[in-house]
């Protein structure tokens, strides 16, 4: 491979922008133009549609236990986390903290007058540090690994035939990792007025004056307070009562008063009616509690969820069933077609990365070794990076309840945690749902600063089936967070000294005195 030829054009398909060193040196790593594709040689043990994180995973897993492996990506290796998603978004995000922290230094005694946002020196942060980690999803370290790379549309023309452009490779198995994309709601005037995704909000230089989002979920509320803390006026606009509706009440409700807090306008429980274009401005025309509303910006971002890639793929000529959910998949993550499975956004509510890695893994084993892995299995926990971060695994107590379970629910407020108090960091809370009668973790939520760093050792209990004393016993440094975890498991603890039980240490210890 030329790098230097690849770095020299540009791919017309892809929405990389700026044309900058960074990102020039993005697309040579996933998705050079010179690449040619390898000729096939016979039939493979497995054959990975899409190159994100699914793919990926299950393309060097395969490989690395001695399988034959194709791997065909028609886009930008890496898929959406890398090139649209937790990459760049969590470059910005720690920006946007920079930004804050600058701006309320004088808190912890530090004058820090004069700091500001430089987007454009922001985004080529991101850019810059988005292409450096871009190496790892490259086609050449793919390649490396013994790996077949087609770049190229890859088209199912039979149970166990795929073809990319004019070749056909033969499978044993094959893994559909196609992922998922922005969805567009059906707003009257939408594609007129012309609107930014999470595929296009990080070719921006410039910082919009005004910033009208459509999505109160995860991506809207992270990239809304970011925009706000680097200078925007940032108003949200959402079908839904509630910022982050699926998210514990409590947890929203910090939230919400933290970016209304920030001076983000919120209108929740709109009825979008349809979008102008006034001039330059961008205009929202919407209904708030009976009452006629529009807000004007200069520029709109769509964050309303995502749409599996299932389109163009011969799903109906291998036999695969799908819908507009997706690719339909047994608990083995199998479909109707026995030779062919799926894993990643393209299958699963469940769109995150790590979801998508834990399901490839799952693959590798069923596809390839007879496994019987089941899917439902997994623990899989998430964190919307907000500020603070809000992250969850499991139940919530209304799913508990709503299964027959008699759960018990405790909290630790962190105003009531040495170190948060310490961190200037009290608004937030860490919460834990438990089966009453044996103390099984069914659940738990935190609201932190760092949750989504917290959350692990939650997931860790779960995954291994240890009981919520086991949190009480663990011994935490302090003083940290994360020291919240053993407060409930003490918690849980004392609910066990019944008057019975208590009655009987009593009388115990008053014999041994």
């Amino acid at each position: 491979m030329n790098s230097t030829n690849a770095i020299a054009n540009k791919p017309a398909d892809f929405e990389i922008q700026p044309w900058d060193t960074h990102n020039q040196e993005l697309v040579a790593n996933v998705h050079p133009v010179d690449w040619i594709n390898p000729t096939p040689h016979g039939r493979y043990n497995l054959v990975v549609v899409g190159g994100g994180t699914a793919g990926l995973v299950s393309a060097i897993g395969a490989a690395g236990l001695g399988a034959k492996v194709a791997l065909v990506e028609r886009g930008l290796m890496g898929g959406d986390c890398l090139n649209y998603g937790c990459v760049p978004s969590k470059a910005l995000i720690r920006s946007s903290r920079a930004a804050f922290d600058a701006a309320n230094a004088e808190a912890f005694g530090i004058r820090a007058s004069g700091a500001a946002a430089d987007f454009a020196a922001i985004m080529e942060r991101m850019r810059r540090l988005r292409s450096g980690i871009a190496r790892h999803d490259s086609a050449k370290r793919f390649r490396d690994a013994g790996i077949d790379v087609f770049l190229g549309h890859g088209v199912f023309v039979g149970g166990d035939e795929l073809q990319v452009g004019e070749t056909r490779l033969r499978f044993a198995r094959a893994v559909i990792a196609t992922g998922a994309r922005a969805a567009s709601p059906p707003i009257p005037g939408l594609e007129d007025v012309g609107y930014l995704t999470n595929e296009t909000v990080f070719s921006l230089t410039e910082l919009p004056k005004r910033l009208l989002v459509i999505g109160a979920g995860p991506l809207g509320c992270e990239l809304a307070q970011a925009f706000q803390r680097f200078g925007a006026e940032v108003f949200v606009i959402s079908l839904d009562s509630r910022v982050l509706p699926r998210e514990d009440p409590d947890a929203a409700t910090i939230l919400t008063a933290q970016i209304k807090g920030e001076g983000i306008q919120l209108a929740l429980g709109a009825k979008i009616q349809r979008l102008e274009k006034r001039g330059t401005d961008k205009v929202v025309l919407f209904d708030l509690d009976g009452v006629q509303e529009e807000l004007c910006g200069d520029e709109l971002l769509v964050a309303v969820g995502r749409r599996p890639n299932t389109e163009g793929l011969g799903l109906d000529a291998a036999g695969v069933r799908h819908d507009r959910g997706g690719v339909k998949v047994d608990d083995r993550l199998r479909t109707t077609n026995r030779k062919i499975f799926a894993a990643g956004d393209i299958c699963t509510p469940y769109k995150f990365t790590h979801a998508a890695d834990a399901m490839a893994r799952v693959v590798v084993q069923n596809a390839l070794f007879f496994g019987r892995k089941r899917s439902s299995s997994l623990v899989i926990p998430w964190s919307t990076y907000t500020d603070p971060e809000i992250a969850h695994v499991g139940l919530y107590e209304r799913e508990a309840v709503e299964r027959g379970l008699k759960v018990q629910t405790l909290t630790v407020q962190l105003n009531e945690v040495d170190r948060a108090v310490l961190d200037g960091e009290i608004e937030g809370f860490a919460r834990v749902h438990v089966e009453s009668s044996t103390g099984r973790i069914l659940g738990a939520t935190v609201v932190a600063r760092h949750a989504g760093e917290m959350i692990g050792e939650v997931v860790l209990a779960m995954t291994e089936g240890v009981k919520i004393g086991a949190l009480s016993r663990t011994i935490h440094p302090y003083p940290t967070q994360a020291e919240a975890w053993k407060r409930l498991g003490d918690a849980f603890q004392r609910t066990r000294l019944t008057p019975g039980v208590l009655g009987s240490l009593r009388r115990l210890l008053a014999w041994r005195r």
